[in-house]
């Protein structure tokens, strides 16, 4: 019997290490968001990021040419990847705008408010007067596209008579508000003073759902 060649012998050795290379961008952005989330911007080292993610400080700049620009991707990656398939799904909701602004606001806190990417508000709001370049770019990729995808869905309403007229920019930003204010005090003050329910956030949700849109009714 001929031995197995070399080249067959290395074949699982070979594979495993292409998927361990195809998976660190993904690892390196969630060690990333955990590490700004935990200790906020500034005080981040890119070493500390490759050591969680169990990866040389060189391979993380083989995939991130700085540390604003990791930060920019764990963004892309955990809130504006999100909104630009909300924005796709909404070119093709046939249904009532009411149902179309509950589930956005379900969605939000499933897919960001509820999840440690949220942790990311908080950050902005901490470091935006260290950083006013960063924070100019998340305005520019989180918040902005959030709100006119919230103007989107109330204009909707008016335009099919589902909602009566009002100032749109203004009923974005009370839309908004309670979302933020919910994000910021689970990450800070919910530690020592817990939310009335806290254990049922979706509840507020909905709640917050319910009061926009019989306000929002003709």
């Amino acid at each position: 019997m001929q031995p197995a060649s070399p080249a067959l012998d290395d074949a699982p050795e070979r594979a495993r290490r292409t998927r361990r290379k195809e998976a660190r961008p993904g690892e390196l952005l969630e060690a990333a968001l955990a590490l700004f989330v935990e200790k906020g911007f500034a005080a981040t080292r890119v070493e500390e990021v490759a050591a969680r993610a169990g990866v040389s400080k060189g391979t993380l700049f083989l995939y991130f040419a700085s540390k604003e620009e990791l930060f920019k991707a764990v963004v892309r990656e955990n809130a504006s990847r999100h909104l630009t398939e909300a924005l796709r799904e909404l070119d093709g909701f046939a249904g009532a705008s009411s149902d179309l602004l509950r589930e956005f606001l379900r969605r939000w806190w499933l897919l960001y408010g509820g999840t440690p990417a949220a942790g990311l508000t908080k950050l902005m709001l901490i470091e935006a007067t260290h950083f006013p370049e960063l924070a100019h770019w998340f305005q520019d990729e989180v918040v902005q596209p959030s709100h006119a995808l919230l103007r989107r869905i109330v204009q909707r309403g008016i335009d099919r008579g589902e909602f009566r007229p009002v100032d749109v920019p203004r009923v974005v930003h009370l839309i908004v508000a309670p979302l933020v204010q919910m994000v910021t005090w689970r990450l800070t003050l919910g530690h020592c003073c817990p939310y009335t329910h806290e254990d049922q956030p979706m509840a507020l949700i909905e709640l917050h759902a319910d009061m926009l849109i019989r306000g929002l009714t003709p």
